[in-house]
């Protein structure tokens, strides 16, 4: 099973954020142990530095990051990505690039809290609650 996997999700385990962690967790979990091959796009990775230099210092980020490539795949978004999420017209580019991302690897599944965000992709984005009722 691939899965291409969104930042509020790596967040959630991150931050502890309850009542999400869990779930989330056992996303990891599954990637960790090779049940699941877990995709990261760069357009996250940037995400997450953004969210976590409020919080973390410059070693503590990059700790932070060789560990999650333990666990995840990170991979490019190129021209041909930005061109096709922009042809999409979604309201959020960011998502939309998540989507072009997801179908490019041929992901199974997008994970992520933000479904609704997601109906519009050819790729089926479930929560982390939703995949792991399916399995």
């Amino acid at each position: 099973m691939t899965l291409l996997i969104d930042a509020n999700i790596l967040l959630d385990v991150l931050q502890n954020r309850e009542p999400h962690v869990r779930a989330s967790a056992v996303i990891w979990k599954l990637c960790e142990t090779e049940k699941a091959k877990g995709y990261v796009s760069a357009l996250t990775f940037a995400n997450l530095v953004y969210v976590m230099r409020k919080e973390l210092d410059a070693k503590k980020i990059e700790e932070t990051l060789k560990a999650l490539s333990l666990i995840f795949e990170f991979v490019d978004f190129n021209v041909s990505d930005l061109t096709r999420a922009a042809g999409m017209n979604w309201d959020d580019f960011e998502d939309a690039v998540q989507s072009v991302t997801a179908e490019r690897l041929h992901a199974d599944y997008i994970i992520t809290r933000n479904v609704k965000d997601f109906t519009g992709s050819r790729v089926v984005a479930f929560t982390p609650s939703e995949l792991i009722a399916r399995l």
